[in-house]
């Protein structure tokens, strides 16, 4: 019984820092565009001047940005085909969590038992906990440089983490921009080397 507890609390433990880790991503593009004819890229520098982040934070988003797409055949070009450029949204995201470990709750206790679990009269952790966090939102565009028309756009949710760890801030950073521009090109699209 105990070893059942131990491994229901440490499940519970991975699946919660599992979810807070994930990045949600949804894509979004033009059907009339054809990504087969988009080869080259450069960054548009208007729009990623208007990110409001920090600079040190925007070049981050940029080299990983440069990494994908070059591992996807795309080359950096001074006459691009597209031009990429990114802004940012935050939030404080407040979660309340019910452990329902509370006086005449279920929880530790019980009547016969104060170290079985199940419903009881006994005492526990009772009350609500609240965590917070900041959630942030990367959107990666896509503009046709000829037409200037956004052609794609690629946003990716997820929890940013405050760390003082420049590698793991780095790491989190590759991670939204590489499940982004997994969506990019669309499936839709058959890529031609």
């Amino acid at each position: 019984m105990k070893s059942l507890k131990r491994f229901a609390l440490f499940a519970f433990s991975v699946a919660l820092l599992g979810s807070c880790s994930s990045v949600q991503v949804i894509s979004d593009y033009d059907q009339k565009a054809d990504f087969n004819t988009y080869k080259s890229y450069a960054f548009y520098k208007t729009g990623i001047d208007r990110a409001q982040i920090s600079d040190l934070d925007k070049k981050r988003i940029l080299r990983a940005i440069e990494s994908e797409m070059s591992s996807r055949g795309f080359v950096k070009s001074d006459s691009p085909d597209v031009l990429i450029s990114i802004f940012t949204k935050e939030r404080e995201r407040v979660d309340i969590y019910n452990n329902n470990f509370a006086w005449g709750g279920w929880g530790w206790g019980g009547f016969y038992n104060p170290w079985a679990w199940g419903p009881g009269w006994g005492w526990g952790w009772g009350g609500n906990n609240v965590s917070t966090s900041t959630e942030g939102s990367l959107y990666i565009d896509v503009i046709d440089a000829n037409k200037k028309e956004l052609v794609w756009q690629g946003r990716g949710v997820g929890t940013l983490n405050n760390t003082k760890n420049i590698e793991k801030k780095e790491q989190r950073i590759k991670e939204f921009v590489t499940q982004i521009l997994e969506e990019y090109p669309p499936a839709t699209v058959v890529a031609v080397n």
